[in-house]
């Protein structure tokens, strides 16, 4: 065990190395998905002058009236609403359903509970004091406190509500929407990784695990790809570069990450794989039978996941524009491509096609586009359903024979394999020559008129990919041994033969 985890760690140190070695290239930070919480104070209601007030006999000089703060507009707002509730609907549901169908039945309720649970409770630690590190200022690399407990989003001294900054100058979003719709990205997030160690883990190690790895790895992760202080305040070079330096890390480094390629599927998918290999293997694996109990559920889980992800990508656009209208298509039809590459080469390779195969497809294509959504064109989008697909179904077949792990659900082989290829690949297909939006410069406040370069865009990709890889392994790898020496990370093995639901929760998912 203590082997393959070295040879992991070494692998991923060397592709991180050359990433963290190299300069940014650069000039302005691209756009990504994040906004700023550096809020403007919008009133609720705009003065009106007193009717019975007397006018001046002789009018005064008139003052230079100080700029008007941006007011949210209903329909944007409207749309993050029902944005976040599509992404809360991805995972609960869809995520614990298709996680669910995927166990023997023994242990279905076990997966469901942990699901919900640490959905749960990453809301609330987001809400006291996530939220707060990765969305405010401090250094490149952790945010700061000014937001604890959500504090100053209310101002009832003013009777004012702050606004998030958007893509577009001037224009904002209540910022408890923006906690709302970054708070299920967080949830979602920690979620995925018991995919990796189904049916073997103990629920008190996965609840401390989760609060471990939230606060170390995502927090950290979200706070360098996607915190910047938003486009505003730029409105010159000196403005640019100035802004610049306040934003995250991989933000600096010009990295495109639309909805998470990196903060959450790479994340994630490093989290599962550490843990599945510190865990070990579940009794039996490789002799039993562990086939999945219910495919039904599972296609339900993934339909779900398949519409929920609409509000996922397209609203991580945080306007209800051309944007999110490009990421909503391409989340369709990227989607859609995938499934049916996966099927045709388990077809071809099988000799017969499954509904977890279309399951597992359309999930696979659904992470590959989430980093590229809002940046490349709907045949790039094709593309890259095309090769998520293919590639994906190695990742879970040979790729995971390769490592030797015991990945229960396939976190890795999906959401791992699936997030390093969209992310690579948003640099390819993000160029205008191709299809894609390029960058946009805030100075012009229009596309840059700056060459595009793949090669150098997919280099940067490349980098916050390994930044993401490594920083993920090691905190998970320190907080899995934390867990395991307080509270241990596996149930004994009478209970697992006997099944989590019984044996954790004194409950049956089904009664014969």
């Amino acid at each position: 065990m203590h082997k393959n985890i070295t040879k992991l760690l070494a692998g991923i140190a060397c592709l991180c190395a050359f990433g963290v070695a190299t300069p940014s290239f650069a000039d302005a930070p691209a756009k990504t998905e994040a906004a700023t919480t550096a809020a403007v104070a919008a009133p609720a209601v705009t003065p009106v002058p007193d009717a019975a007030a007397p006018a001046a006999a002789t009018p005064a000089p008139a003052a230079a009236a100080p700029a008007a703060a941006p007011v949210a507009n209903k329909g944007d707002t409207s749309f993050m609403m029902i944005s976040t509730l599509l992404v809360i609907l991805m995972t609960i549901p869809g995520l614990a359903l298709f996680y669910g169908g995927l166990v023997r039945s023994k242990n279905m309720l076990s997966v469901l509970m942990q699901v919900f649970m640490v959905f749960a409770l990453v809301i609330v630690l987001w809400c006291i004091y996530g939220y707060s590190i990765a969305f405010t200022e401090k250094t490149a690399f952790f945010g700061g406190f000014d937001r604890l407990f959500l504090n100053g989003i209310w101002d009832p001294a003013k009777g004012t509500f702050a606004a998030a900054a958007t893509f577009s100058k001037g224009v904002v979003i209540p910022e408890f929407v923006f906690v709302a719709f970054q708070g299920t990205f967080a949830a979602i997030t920690c979620a995925l990784i018991v995919g990796a160690f189904a049916e073997r883990a103990k629920f008190a190690a996965v609840l401390a695990f989760v609060v471990l790895w939230f606060t170390f790895a995502y927090l950290p992760a979200a706070h360098m790809m996607w915190f910047w202080t938003g486009p505003d305040l730029i409105t010159n070079a000196a403005t640019s570069a100035s802004e610049a330096l306040k934003a995250g890390w991989i933000w600096q480094k010009g990295a495109l990450d639309f909805a998470g390629g990196t903060v959450v599927h790479i994340n994630a998918a490093v989290a599962g794989l550490v843990g599945a290999i510190m865990i070990g293997k579940r009794v039996g694996y490789g002799r039993e039978s562990m086939a999945p109990h219910s495919l039904t559920m599972t296609m339900i889980g993934a339909s779900l996941l398949w519409v929920g992800w609409f509000g996922f990508n397209a609203g991580s656009s945080l306007e209800a524009g051309d944007v999110a209208a490009l990421a909503f298509v391409n989340t369709l039809l990227a989607t859609a491509a995938a499934t049916l590459s996966w099927v045709f080469g388990e077809w071809i390779s099988k000799g017969k096609p499954s509904m977890l195969g279309g399951a597992s497809g359309a999930v696979a294509g659904l992470v590959a586009i989430t980093p590229a959504a809002g940046f490349v064109g709907p045949m790039g989008g094709l593309v890259i359903g095309l090769l998520a697909g293919v590639v994906c179904l190695w990742g879970v077949n040979g790729l995971k024979r390769l490592i030797g792990a015991d990945d229960s659900l396939d976190v890795f082989g999906v959401h791992g394999v699936g997030g390093i290829l969209g992310a690579l690949l948003t640099g390819v297909f993000a160029a205008p020559q191709l299809g894609g939006q390029g960058i946009f410069d805030y100075v012009t406040n229009k596309m840059s008129a700056d060459p595009y370069s793949i090669g150098h865009q997919v280099w940067v990709q490349a980098q916050a990919v390994g930044t993401t890889i490594l920083w993920s392994a090691l905190v998970s790898l320190v907080a899995y041994k934390l867990v395991d020496i307080v509270i241990g990370l596996r149930v004994p093995e009478e209970e697992e033969r006997e099944g989590l639901d019984i044996t954790s929760h004194g409950e049956q998912a089904y009664h014969g």
